[in-house]
């Protein structure tokens, strides 16, 4: 069902006060995120704020994101190449957002920003300019976006081992077996919240001749990083799982590939010159920037950054795993629930967690969860089809994930919910329509916006494979 949104809400201020994390009652929201008052009606006739445990697919814009991106519409133009004013303030605003971005991910002076779409768009932007001939290998826990386009291309595919040691030693075997160009690792699962250690992987691959790439798309927004501090080549991450859903991605890493690869679109701006005969290319970024580009999508993106790399050392990090370990501990305490974990050795997941409920349809259970609780979680197979596999559980799970948004609050009654669940059970009849579990004969009224009135009122939004 499609949540009512907070229409008569004000534009927020940008210098809007940071919420305190600290209470009795455990950790509070960190940052202040659009729509945290937005309320959501349940099959019961009530309504209630919404939870929104769903950060790991997409989190909410931040206040000072929104605050930003209002400030800056009345001054967007075309950019690059624009006499007018406003193109020459959107081209400074667009290309001072990049610097922002690279900056906040590390990048070393030569390094390169590409603004692209999404994580996915940036992994398949790199795989065009691998040199020929050179090998990538990744791993069978990657999300899809960082396994399809190595492995649509030949890659090696590396079953992950039982614990995080014997896994790099397995990467350390098969990069001293045949040379590779490239090795491809996620900085956090998106199914578990774990990883390898990034440094540890990149001296592993460097000690083979071999560049890596880091799916940063959970990292990033949760524990930040450094290309610099890792020594990796490339990263990659979204806006719309770090607090910026406007449209911009980024691919930050090393130049010479990426001034030497195919550009990615064809198109204008990409070139120095074209003739009937011949094109000649320019180099990276406009190399893979053709076409006009999500100039408002990359400024917000910038916002997000500087937002969190403006809180407290430290802050983030903490933040996260008090409501990761205050979810898991309430979790295991319900019988009939396990939290799935890749490696018993891991150390410090990012707050993402997924859960197994024994003998019921992890589809049905967040179906519930959101009618009768107004919680929003994932379920499926998080376009991780492998990893979800290994892990015990191939029709599925349930995953939570929390945010800078989230409070303690909002993970208790996650708990409470699944509790009840399990005790009583659900209130209302459920059926899968269309393949998704969806409430028979759903009261809940629909929102007043343009372009819902086809609508029908049971339709429900699947989850992703």
């Amino acid at each position: 069902m499609t949540v009512i949104t907070d229409r008569t809400a004000p534009v927020p201020s940008p210098h809007a006060p940071v919420p305190s994390s600290d209470s009795p009652d455990g950790p509070g929201a960190l940052l202040a995120v659009v729509g945290a008052s937005t309320q959501v009606p349940l099959i019961d006739g009530t309504s209630r704020a919404y939870a929104n445990l769903d950060c790991a697919a997409s989190a909410p814009a931040l206040e000072s994101v929104a605050a930003r991106v209002a400030e800056v519409l009345p001054l967007y133009a075309s950019v690059h190449r624009g006499a007018g004013y406003l193109s020459q303030v959107s081209t400074s605003l667009y290309e001072s957002s990049r610097a922002t971005i690279a900056a906040f991910v590390g990048a070393r002076a030569d390094d390169v920003a590409i603004i692209t779409r999404n994580t996915t768009d940036s992994l398949n932007l790199l795989a065009g300019c691998v040199p020929a001939g050179g090998r990538v290998l990744v791993l069978d826990l990657e999300h899809h976006a960082n396994l399809l386009p190595w492995q649509r291309d030949g890659a090696t595919v590396l079953a992950v081992e039982d614990t995080v040691a014997g896994t790099l030693a397995a990467i350390a075997r098969e990069l001293a077996r045949v040379p590779y160009a490239l090795v491809a690792t996620t900085g956090a699962s998106n199914v578990t919240g774990e990883a390898l250690p990034v440094a540890d992987v990149v001296r592993v691959a460097h000690a083979a001749g071999a560049r890596v790439v880091v799916d940063g798309a959970q990292l990033v927004p949760h524990r930040g990083f450094s290309l610099a501090g890792t020594d990796a080549d490339y990263v990659a991450f979204s806006g719309h799982k770090t607090y910026a859903p406007f449209g911009a991605g980024v691919l930050v890493g090393r130049r010479d590939w990426l001034d030497d690869g195919a550009a990615y679109l064809a198109g204008g701006g990409a070139v120095r010159d074209v003739r009937a005969d011949r094109t000649l290319w320019t180099t990276a970024p406009a190399r893979h920037e053709a076409g006009s580009p999500n100039v408002i999508g990359a400024i917000a993106l910038a916002a997000a950054c500087e937002a969190l790399a403006g809180l407290p050392a430290g802050a983030l990090e903490a933040h996260e795993s008090a409501l990761r370990s205050r979810l898991v501990d309430g979790l295991d305490a319900i019988d009939g629930v396990r939290v799935l974990q890749l490696w018993a050795d891991s150390a410090e997941p990012i707050g993402v967690v997924t859960f197994d409920v024994a003998g019921h349809d992890p589809g049905l259970v967040a179906a519930y969860l959101a009618a009768e609780h107004g919680i929003g979680v994932r379920d499926g197979r998080f376009c991780a089809h492998p990893l979800v596999a290994r892990l015990g559980v191939p029709a599925g799970a349930v995953r939570a994930s929390v945010g800078v948004g989230t409070d303690a609050a909002t993970v208790d009654r996650l708990v409470t919910a699944v509790r009840a669940y399990l005790v009583a059970g659900p209130t209302a009849t459920y059926a899968v329509v269309d393949g998704c579990w969806t409430v028979a004969d759903d009261p809940r009224p629909l929102p007043h916006l343009h372009g819902l009135a086809a609508l029908a009122p049971t339709a429900a939004a699947c989850a992703q494979p």
